[in-house]
């Protein structure tokens, strides 16, 4: 079955389809990071390990794109708002996304993320969270690697 979703969404994806583009007007207006209550690809979160059940969380993140043309403005500013220190080439956005969505839920610990949507602008990937600290999460034996990193 998850291989026919696959299939699906590389179709959707490859024609630009209406389905997708409309989706994408919505989620421009959404917040930057936002919780979701299940992922859009079902095949991709289950090969990265999501479940259906407490403990997991899964969220939409927006992110801005753009390479390293943009320059150094002439007058002066401090470098903080400059808009260039944010802008690297070494990181990617997928690393972006994760980073910005651990500085929000320091308690989370990432499973993974992949690419949803991407426009001239936006990339929006949905990123896949458990809570280590949760009792379903402990109890189950596919993910107690998670609670027994925490423990050394």
């Amino acid at each position: 079955m998850y291989r026919y979703i696959s299939k699906t969404w590389e179709g959707h994806l490859q024609t630009r389809s209406s389905i997708i583009k409309d989706r994408a007007v919505i989620w421009r207006r959404e917040q930057a990071i936002l919780r979701i209550e299940r992922p859009s690809r079902l095949d991709r979160a289950r090969k990265l390990g999501f479940k259906s059940k407490q403990g997991f969380v899964m969220l939409r993140v927006r992110v801005g794109r753009g390479g390293m043309r943009k320059s150094r403005p002439k007058s002066g500013r401090r470098p903080k708002h400059l808009g260039t220190v944010r802008i690297k080439a070494a990181i990617s956005m997928k690393q972006v996304a994760e980073r910005r969505v651990l500085k929000k839920f320091p308690n989370l610990k990432v499973m993974g993320s992949y690419v949803v949507y991407r426009d001239g602008k936006n990339q929006w990937f949905e990123i896949i969270l458990v809570d280590p600290d949760h009792p379903s999460i402990k109890v189950d034996s596919d993910l107690s690697w998670l609670s027994a990193k925490d423990a050394s």
